[in-house]
C-alpha cells in the first residue's frame, strides 16, 4: 500500500472556557459573596445582642449585691407596712432593701451606689414586694403583718425595653 493522504480532519483544541462557563462561574461566586455578607450581618446582630443581655446581667448583679448587706426593713420597725424611702432619704441614704421598692435608676448605679454614665442607654427598675409565707408566687399587701418574706425584682431596660429580669427572695429577720 501506498501512502495515501488520509482523509481525517485534523480540528485544532481550542483551551479556555465558553462564554456560557464564565456567565456560571460568576454567579456562583455572587451567591457565595452574598450569603457570606449575609451571614456576617447574622453574626454580628447576635454578637451585639449577647453583649447587650451581658451588660443587663452586670447590672442586675450590682443591685444584689447593693442589697445583700442590708436588712429587709428598718430593725426598729415593728409594724412594717412601709416600703419606698423615707421622707427625704435618697440612694446614698437607703440602709434597708424595702427603700429599693419603686426606685429607677438611670443611668444605672453600681454596688457602690456610683452612677455607671457609660451605660447611659440602660435603666434598672427595682420592685420589692411582700409574699406570701406559704406561696411564693402570692404577692400579699404591704400591710400584711403575717409574712417576713419579700421578693426583689430587677428589671434591666435598654431604650425602653426589657433586656433582662431577675427575681430572689430575702426574708426579714
Amino acid at each position: 500500500m501506498r501512502n495515501q493522504p488520509s482523509t481525517i480532519n485534523h480540528q485544532t483544541c481550542v483551551h479556555g472556557f465558553s462564554l456560557v462557563e464564565v456567565l456560571i462561574a460568576i454567579v456562583l461566586v455572587g451567591l457565595s459573596i452574598t450569603a457570606l455578607v449575609a451571614a456576617s450581618n447574622a453574626f454580628t446582630m447576635a454578637n451585639g445582642a449577647a453583649a447587650d443581655l451581658s451588660t443587663a446581667e452586670f447590672l442586675v448583679e450590682q443591685i444584689r449585691e447593693m442589697t445583700t448587706l442590708l436588712p429587709v426593713s428598718d430593725p426598729d420597725v415593728v409594724n412594717w407596712m412601709h416600703f419606698g424611702p423615707e421622707t427625704g432619704e435618697t440612694l446614698a441614704a437607703y440602709n434597708d432593701v424595702d427603700d429599693f421598692d419603686g426606685a429607677s435608676f438611670s443611668p444605672p448605679v453600681d454596688a457602690a451606689r456610683n452612677a455607671l454614665s457609660a451605660f447611659g442607654a440602660f435603666r434598672q427598675q427595682v420592685t420589692v414586694q411582700k409574699i406570701s409565707i406559704s406561696d411564693f408566687d402570692t404577692v400579699v399587701a404591704d400591710t400584711d403583718g403575717t409574712t417576713p418574706f419579700v421578693r426583689v425584682q430587677v428589671d434591666v431596660l435598654q431604650n425602653g425595653q426589657t433586656v433582662c429580669s431577675a427575681r430572689w427572695i430575702r426574708a426579714r429577720y
